[in-house]
């Protein structure tokens, strides 16, 4: 390829991180569209964590109620992929348990994604700084690029 020549990119895999929120199913919705347009493959990636509590009058969670969350975020994420089904477009779900920024990165790295299309809340000042940001530490650490969608960036969406 010659200097000043285009690079060739070439979008065959799009990860889409999934809560379960409004949000998400904007960043779902874009994604599907670009998957449309570009003949890929969508992976809708929802990660869990295990709440845990270190204060002794807390009792423990227990197998079996790890094991309901799980479940439940098991058919949640069926229902979501059930739903995304389009033509022409292959959509898988998977399910990981951890933190959410570093399971969407060893996703995106295992599966060789090309693209990570993530919702974003928008959220500034105090809130963000106490809720942390998800979609900012993916932006920075992510082996592919990484398309955050706002509601507003979607047509059709409500904000």
């Amino acid at each position: 390829m010659g200097e000043g020549a285009p690079a060739r990119v070439s979008i065959q895999h799009i990860l889409v991180p999934h809560d379960f929120s409004e949000t998400a199913d904007h960043a779902l919705a874009y994604a599907l569209g670009l998957a449309q347009k570009l003949g890929a493959k969508v992976t809708i990636l929802h990660a869990y964590e295990i709440p845990a509590y270190g204060f002794p009058e807390v009792p423990a969670l227990t197998l079996e109620a790890a094991g309901q969350i799980e479940r439940g975020a098991q058919s949640a994420l069926d229902a979501v992929a059930r739903r995304a089904q389009r033509p022409g477009v292959a959509v898988a779900g998977v399910l990981r348990h951890g933190p959410a920024w570093s399971e969407i990165d060893a996703a995106a790295k295992e599966s060789r994604a090309d693209m990570i299309v993530l919702g974003t809340h928008g959220r500034r000042g105090l809130a963000r700084a106490l809720l942390g940001s998800v979609a900012e530490k993916v932006v920075r650490t992510a082996p592919c690029p990484v398309l955050t969608v706002h509601v507003g960036d979607v047509p059709g969406a409500s904000a």
